[in-house]
């Protein structure tokens, strides 16, 4: 039975599973080098948005099961769910990771599970976090065990998917996997399958490089439908009724900690062999130039020059404040190379340094141009078009989350990313 767990990394991920298993009767003790992020923690205020944590933070906290501080303690078990992000020339950094595990080497002692929970290249537990375990002069397999068991969840259904989906555990021993597993089986319901640590953090990157692949084929099929006056999403959603077809839809690019950076780490280690992941990489990365040059065009062809543009949505998906690698941030930057103004309205969002930001929709609309909506919040859907006062009715949805009939009644010319007709 394990009686505490180190949690070293309280983000989206690492609060989430720690709450978890606090919420579960084991003592967990939270570790973040964000000092601001774990004085919020033990006064129970959120420093991230996620349905259901609130609760489930005041319970981990109340009955005494979850600490948080900026350096770790001993533990059974240590969880590393750290950063692993790309650098400029879009290679990995591992930096976080390594710093994270070197952290707890003081404090690691026969009997102990460490846990890779980041999601990361293929041999990263391997070249970077045993290096590092090894200092503390125990023998793998024997003394400590380690474990890379990547999160498999979707901002806005955490708990969720936490409890439900099916989790990977690859060991770098057969024992390792075995205590991981039941480890999880704490709280998971979905099956936990065991198998090596190269070939689980392999498994994690394809997982988010097949949905990159796959969106990257539909951004494509967007731009052609625009040329063929076919509106996409009507054909991907007949394409779709095929049983064994499931293509995903367009967009202004793709953001988040993931899929916009997983493909990268598959891209530097596999060099030539690599070709379709990494034109993938590319035409969505080229996503938010060509939403940018749409608004141009939509502009021109009212004959507006210059122009405002009310960008509704800086979250990288809906319905989460996440703005992390966020396409929006890219378009902004777009449109205002173009030389157009622009201010941004995110109702999940409190800071946005590309571009003017208010907390109001109508003072983000009352003197715009063109709306551009590039995240599909349940906000921006439940938007009445009528009561929106802007300088030009022009809206560009580029997430298919409006209702065009209504914007259209309400006077609205409505545009949608991978149809060329305002139908």
């Amino acid at each position: 039975m394990t009686k505490s767990i180190c949690v070293v990394g309280l983000g989206y991920i690492g609060l989430p599973t720690a709450v978890m298993f606090a919420n579960h009767g084991i003592k967990v003790h939270g570790v973040d080098v964000n000092p601001a992020a774990v004085k919020s923690i033990q006064e129970k205020k959120l420093h991230i948005e996620e349905n259901g944590l609130q609760e489930r933070l005041n319970k981990a906290v109340d009955e005494g099961f979850l600490t948080a501080s900026t350096t770790p303690q001993e533990a059974d078990v240590f969880i590393v769910a750290v950063p692993s992000p790309i650098n400029n020339d879009n290679t990995a950094n591992l930096e976080y990771v390594r710093q994270a595990t070197a952290s707890i080497v003081p404090y690691v002692r026969k009997g102990n599970l460490v846990i890779l929970e980041s999601t990361v290249p293929p041999k990263t537990v391997e070249h970077i976090m045993l290096p590092e375990l090894i200092k503390a002069n125990l023998e793998f397999g024997v003394d400590l065990f380690v474990a890379h068991s990547p999160e498999r969840v979707i901002p806005g259904r955490i708990f969720e998917e936490l409890v439900n989906n099916d989790r990977i555990v690859g060991g770098i021993d057969p024992v390792s996997a075995q205590m991981t597993k039941e480890l999880y089986q704490t709280f998971v319901n979905g099956t936990i399958h065991l198998t090596d640590a190269t070939t689980a953090e392999l498994v994690k990157v394809m997982e988010n490089t097949y949905r990159d692949v796959n969106i990257a084929f539909a951004n494509e099929l967007a731009k052609m439908a625009e040329k063929l006056d076919v509106n996409i999403w009507e054909a991907i959603k007949f394409a779709n009724y095929h049983p064994r077809v499931n293509v995903h839809f367009p967009g202004p690019g793709v953001g988040g900690h993931c899929i916009a950076v997983d493909p990268w780490f598959l891209v530097e280690l596999g060099g030539e062999q690599a070709q379709i992941i990494h034109l993938s990489r590319n035409t969505n990365d080229s996503m938010p130039s060509y939403t940018a040059q749409r608004t141009q065009a939509i502009l021109n062809e009212n004959k507006i020059a210059g122009g405002k543009v009310a960008v509704l949505g800086l979250a990288f998906k809906g319905n989460v404040d996440d703005m992390r690698e966020s396409p929006s941030t890219i378009v902004i930057d777009e449109l205002q190379n173009l030389g157009l103004e622009v201010i941004s309205y995110d109702p999940h969002i409190k800071e946005n340094k590309h571009a003017t930001q208010t907390q109001s929709l109508e003072e983000a609309t009352k003197d715009a141009d063109i709306i551009v909506v590039l995240t599909d919040h349940n906000e921006f859907k439940a938007m009445d078009a009528a009561a929106i006062t802007v300088k030009t009715k022009i809206v560009f949805d580029t997430k298919n989350c409006l209702n065009r009939d209504k914007w259209q009644e309400a006077g609205f010319q409505f545009h949608l990313l991978g149809d060329a007709k305002n139908r």
